[in-house]
């Protein structure tokens, strides 16, 4: 029960911050984020969930109208970002927080927009130009997660930058310790090798979950459409891979081999006039299905492949398999449950990768993936497939 009540605690406390992260604080709501904050530190204290609850009844906040409040305005909240800065003073860290990230030159910084999936429209382009010009050096940088960036933007903009992105309901992207716009390839909208909807997916998710603080560290996600693995989610906290599972109807068969040539794992031999798969091996890549010129080969199920746990910077870490073949609903409650574990089980500024090595992937199995009732990658053995090659520094 006391696990129950503080898990519900921090689910409050994250949709109040991460609401207030996006708004203007005056003092009322200034006492609430902190509090809000304080919980998502020290999720455990006796003494936080305490105030939490005097501090309701003391700011005449209830929870009810909380979520209020958050209903009302949410939706708008994280579209807009507003970021009003006031006074001569400001705290880079703060600032960086909020998507404005100092540059070695004095009272300049580089501004990251918000572009998840890296898809941005013809207007956002022109609107990104139109800054650089105006307030910038007419330059913008493409970052390594997909953002467009504008340097050289003075702090005393800030605020006229804020109100041309709102303009056409665009906004400034996050840093700092929370969950970061999820990257994405083009999945199955244009590309021939999509087997998911990779881009459809990251936008539901960055509604959903954009800016949500962790308490700890900073929080990415990613979609590949395709084993090929263009956004890199073996090295997200949270990576998504388009899976389809291929099935034979053995009457359509005649046994040309196609299947078996095709394949890049080798995983189908013929035994007989008849392709066998061999699941050991099988990246559910579906080029078989893709080549069949009968239409004996056909698509079983299709899903994502969950991973967890990884990260790249100064010691990459690669991520767990954890389930495959979910559905997008299922991906969507793995998020949110895996924030919660997070905030939990987290200490201090370790990434999402460290808890599950000091606390162990079973806990993180048992007590996130098998109460979904995800199909769920247990062993050693069904990982290796998914393996990653190279300098391992064994000499």
């Amino acid at each position: 029960v006391r696990a129950s009540w503080r898990a519900a605690v921090v689910r409050i406390a994250c949709r109040v911050s991460g609401f207030f992260h996006a708004h203007p604080l005056d003092k009322p709501r200034l006492r609430l984020y902190s509090l809000s904050v304080n919980i998502l530190n020290n999720p455990g204290s006796r003494s936080a969930n305490n105030r939490i609850m005097t501090g309701k009844r003391r700011h005449h906040a209830s929870l009810a109208v909380t979520q209020a409040i958050i209903r009302k305005h949410g939706k708008e909240s994280r579209m807009e970002q507003s970021h009003n800065i006031h006074g001569a003073e400001r705290d880079f860290e703060v600032l960086k927080s909020g998507g404005f990230i100092k540059q070695i030159q004095r009272d300049l910084f580089t501004v990251r927009l918000r572009c998840p999936g890296g898809r941005l429209t013809s207007a956002q382009l022109r609107k990104a130009a139109e800054i650089a010009e105006r307030y910038g050096k007419g330059e913008v940088h493409n970052s390594v997660r997909q953002s467009i960036e504008i340097p050289y933007i003075h702090h005393r903009d800030f605020e006229a930058v804020s109100a041309e992105l709102a303009s056409i309901n665009w906004s400034v992207a996050s840093c700092g310790p929370r969950v970061r716009v999820p990257t994405a390839c083009a999945g199955c909208t244009w590309n021939p090798n999509g087997l998911t909807d990779a881009q459809a997916l990251a936008l539901e998710v960055d509604r959903r979950f954009f800016g949500i603080p962790t308490g700890h560290h900073k929080f990415k996600i990613a979609f590949a459409g395709c084993p090929i693995d263009c956004p890199k989610s073996r090295a997200m906290d949270l990576g998504f891979q388009g899976a389809v599972e291929p099935g034979l109807e053995e009457d359509l068969c005649n046994g040309c081999g196609l299947c078996a040539g095709t394949c890049p794992e080798n995983a189908i031999t013929m035994v007989g006039s008849l392709p066998v798969r061999d699941r050991g091996k099988c990246m559910y890549e579906g080029d078989c299905i893709k080549v069949c010129p009968t239409g004996a080969m056909v698509e079983a199920r299709r899903g994502w492949l969950v991973r967890v746990g990884g990260k790249h910077g100064r010691h990459p870490i690669h991520s767990y398999e954890v389930a495959q073949f979910a559905i997008d609903s299922e991906c969507l409650s793995l998020i949110e449950k895996t924030l919660e574990w997070y905030t939990l089980n987290g200490q201090g500024r370790e990434r999402l990768g460290a808890t599950i090595a000091r606390q162990g992937l079973r806990k993180y199995m048992d007590e996130v993936v098998r109460p979904l009732g995800l199909e769920m990658i247990e062993t050693p053995e069904e990982r290796r497939k998914f393996r990653a090659e190279g300098n391992l520094y064994l000499t």
